[in-house]
């Protein structure tokens, strides 16, 4: 997808617009708030003050020739509906939206958003991982149950290689990475020996982390 429309600037519309932006997609911002639209006008392709329930305001910014449509009026389950329901009447090949409950989230599925986003909860299940898994450093959600994380190995693992570890059938985790310093040594071999300060990159199931973070 190359070209956006964000409709709705507060936090979370304004910071995908900006990113979007800033990885060279071509972004048009939307919002019923003049100050909104100033406030991001140097940061997207185009900033518009508009109405996105208005249908004649959507064909005036021709917003059926954007690739994909978000729609970040959460705190106003009437409005979004009622833009998601505009948006796929004009024919937008993609609609995402912010809901802010499962009901919500029900009615704009059965409305036509191809995705619904909850931004507040899906931070607070990352930030209470974090805190679970004190010695994780970062991690990316693959899905429900898989995740990529890198993580501090453990005292005990110091001067030992990955062979003597046996840490997939241990630990039932994949170590795809090493990284020493500035370093990243990728698919490091069974004779990769470890060293105090060596955060490994793993692959495996959310359970397998929690279980060698604990070590």
């Amino acid at each position: 997808m190359k070209n956006f429309i964000v409709i709705g600037l507060g936090r979370f519309g304004t910071a995908v617009a900006r990113e979007l932006y800033s990885v060279g997609k071509d972004v048009l911002a939307m919002d019923v708030k003049a100050e909104n639209v100033q406030n991001i006008a140097d940061h997207v392709t185009h900033a518009v003050t508009g109405d996105g329930r208005d249908p004649a305001v959507l064909q005036a910014i021709g917003v059926q020739d954007y690739d994909c449509a978000v729609v970040t009026v959460g705190d106003d389950v009437g409005s979004s509906a009622l833009i998601t329901m505009r948006l796929k009447e004009a024919g937008v090949p993609k609609v995402i939206c912010k809901a802010q409950s499962h009901v919500h989230q029900r009615l704009l599925e059965k409305i036509g958003a191809d995705l619904v986003v909850f931004p507040e909860h899906e931070m607070g299940i990352k930030t209470a991982q974090g805190l679970a898994r004190s010695n994780i450093l970062n991690f990316i959600d693959l899905s429900p149950e898989f995740a990529i994380v890198e993580v501090d190995i453990p005292p005990s693992w110091v001067q030992r290689t990955i062979r003597e570890l046996d840490v997939r059938a241990k630990c039932k985790v994949n170590v795809i990475a090493v990284r020493r310093g500035s370093e990243f040594h990728v698919a490091p071999g069974a004779d990769w020996i470890l060293t105090e300060g060596d955060k490994l990159i793993v692959l495996g199931k959310d359970a397998d982390i929690t279980a060698l973070c604990g070590k």
